[in-house]
């Protein structure tokens, strides 16, 4: 479906970005505050205003790029930013911040497959078509983002249970995460298809 898309896929696709990732960053926000860090609380990013998220190449061009490319979206949003050190529970809170994006995303692919399940003889093809790209969409952001490599939210899960000098690497692969994402992406077939099939994998388990 994601693979051969026309004018409207491309539309589903587009809103369906801008919903999860808008939802996703405004739970790390929301989670952050609930655990007593009001970083993102005081810049704004407590908020369902999509342009608050959004980040034009990173959430809207780079899917479109890599669907292409690798036949899964990935992307990325303004990252939000929380200070680890002020949410309670320590590094466990700081994951629970963390897991609180894939986790929405998670969800809504849940919901979204529901009630394509409930409505499958009412609705029409094209609105069914949309619901099963939305829930795709959802699926791939979960999937991508729960990669445990820093500055993805699977890191701060890592994070959590890892040794102090495991814990000192990942810092410093921060800022550099990303590059080895798409390195691994180009240089290794067998990750992407690994991405493929835990993508597939999902959607089994929800259809």
């Amino acid at each position: 479906m994601l693979s051969d898309l026309h004018l409207f896929g491309f539309i589903v696709v587009f809103v369906s970005l801008v919903i999860s990732i808008t939802l996703h960053e405004a739970m790390h926000a929301f989670t952050g505050y609930w655990l007593g860090d009001d970083t993102a609380h005081s810049q704004g990013r407590i908020t369902l205003n999509p342009l608050r998220h959004v980040d034009p190449f990173a959430t809207l061009l780079l899917p479109l790029i890599t669907l292409i490319l690798f036949k899964v979206p990935l992307l990325a949003a303004k990252p939000v930013p929380f200070n680890p050190y002020r949410v309670r529970y320590g590094e466990y809170g700081a994951a629970l911040v963390g897991l609180a994006g894939p986790l929405t995303n998670l969800l809504l692919a849940i919901t979204g497959a529901g009630f394509m399940h409930l409505t499958q003889n009412v609705l029409s093809p094209s609105a069914l078509d949309a619901l099963l790209i939305f829930v795709q969409i959802n699926v791939g952001v979960f999937v991508f983002n729960m990669i445990p490599l820093p500055p993805l939210d699977g890191s701060r899960l890592l994070y959590a249970f890892a040794p102090e000098g495991l814990q000192k690497v990942m810092a410093q692969m921060e800022q550099y995460g990303f590059f080895i994402v798409f390195a691994l992406l180009l240089a290794i077939p067998a990750f992407s298809v690994l991405l493929v099939n835990l993508n597939q994998a999902v959607l089994g388990l929800l259809f």
